[in-house]
């Protein structure tokens, strides 16, 4: 006899997620003038608790392209327009890299003529992609420094200055259009995503342990 097929849960056709789970109602356009290339590590993808996507969601100007090997051409491709492009990454002293161009500070007062790209993946994953791709290496580099304060309590940073791709892009452009209010709505929405997948978290370590099984580890950046 035949078995039925188990039938998918039914998706959101906005952000790709269980109806159960939808992210939509955090969903805070954003008008932006510089354009925000993600690169999204596979691992990345489907990940309830990746902000990428709703990041990408809220800014008109961005699109996410997934891969973990980006080669030269590849990023050619992707970076037809000519903008004065920046990877949002920390300096490496990795001596097998190439050597960052120096950034521009003259070039970066017309926000709208500068392309950020940002690599959305665990910090091991990101720097494994880094390593990857000398034409990456070779970008000057954007960093925000560790002064930075993350909300992202669902997944755990491991120095200071960490956090999630949705924060780390919003600081990259509040200080590229010195305009950090404009990025206050999505941080805001930023906090109840995080509470909502926090609480689908807890609701999974209590109903767990009510059934005495060992509730799954939380995944670490």
């Amino acid at each position: 006899m035949m078995q039925t097929p188990a039938r998918k849960r039914p998706h959101c056709p906005v952000c790709a997620r269980p109806q159960s789970t939808c992210i939509c109602q955090w969903i805070t356009p954003v008008a932006q003038a510089t354009e925000v290339l993600i690169l999204q590590h596979p691992l990345e993808v489907g990940h309830a608790k990746n902000s990428a996507g709703l990041l990408h969601l809220c800014l008109a100007n961005s699109r996410i392209v997934v891969g973990e090997v980006f080669d030269a051409a590849a990023l050619q491709t992707l970076l037809q327009e000519p903008k004065y492009t920046v990877l949002l990454y920390p300096l490496s002293d990795d001596p097998a890299h190439a050597v960052p161009a120096l950034l521009d500070a003259a070039r970066l007062r017309d926000p709208a003529q500068v392309r950020v790209v940002v690599l959305d993946a665990t910090w091991r994953k990101s720097r494994k992609m880094l390593h990857l791709s000398p034409w990456l290496q070779s970008l000057p580099r954007l960093s925000l420094g560790d002064s930075l304060v993350s909300g992202y309590s669902i997944r755990k940073a491991h120095k200071p200055g960490q956090c999630s791709t949705l924060e780390a892009s919003c600081a990259a452009l509040a200080q590229l259009q010195d305009d950090a209010p404009n990025y206050l709505p999505l941080l805001q929405a930023f906090k109840g995503f995080v509470a909502q997948q926090g609480g689908y978290v807890q609701a999974h370590v209590s109903a767990s342990t009510s059934s005495g099984a060992a509730p799954s580890p939380r995944r670490a950046v």
